[in-house]
């Protein structure tokens, strides 16, 4: 059985990208008996360090075997998707060049792929009902006020909750809209082939 380890940076992403990953396999390519292994967790500020990205590579090659494979998922916020991910992707090659990686960046959050998919979403949570996608999702840079602002009054967006909840329910074709959401599904169908 192939298996996948996702390091992510945010505590909601823990447990959001291994939902959204199994989700993406067995829901939009139809692939089934993909172990997707629980999450290493490291701070973008401190992924972005020389040395820490390598050691958190080193992690996750360790919890693996050859034919397995890493994917790093962490928010672009105000980076450059095109020129950050591929540096990343460089120094985690380097570093464990016997695994196969994958580097995303949601653009500019994870939370704008569910912006993208809104109607999807609507009434969800504490969402209005009436929720209707932004016609730029990735052009947001604080994505999860723009999913507090439609909220009902008194409540906000709680990354650590909403996050995995709204993973699980979001439509996954809708978002392919989001440029970075399509890029994580066309990386993940050139996985285990």
């Amino acid at each position: 059985m192939p298996r996948l380890i996702p390091i992510v940076e945010g505590h909601g992403d823990v447990t959001a990208v291994s939902l959204l990953l199994r989700r993406v396999f067995h829901e939009h390519l139809e692939r089934t008996g993909i172990e997707v292994l629980r999450s290493i967790r490291v701070p973008k500020t401190k992924l972005l360090r020389v040395g820490e990205l390598e050691r958190a590579v080193e992690l996750a090659a360790r919890q693996i075997q050859h034919g397995d494979a890493v994917i790093i998922l962490i928010d672009a916020d105000d980076d450059c998707p095109a020129k950050l991910a591929p540096k990343l992707l460089s120094r985690a090659k380097e570093t464990r060049p016997d695994r196969d990686i994958r580097v995303i960046l949601a653009n500019k959050e994870y939370e704008a792929w569910f912006i993208a998919a809104a109607e999807s979403i609507a009434g969800r949570r504490s969402l209005r009902a009436d929720l209707v996608p932004h016609h730029d999702p990735e052009s947001i840079r604080d994505a999860k006020g723009w999913l507090t602002t439609p909220s009902r009054p008194g409540t906000a967006y709680r990354e650590t909750l909403d996050q995995p909840a709204l993973t699980q329910v979001f439509n996954i074709e809708t978002a392919r809209k989001s440029p970075s959401f399509d890029k994580l599904c066309r990386d993940l169908s050139t996985l285990f082939g």
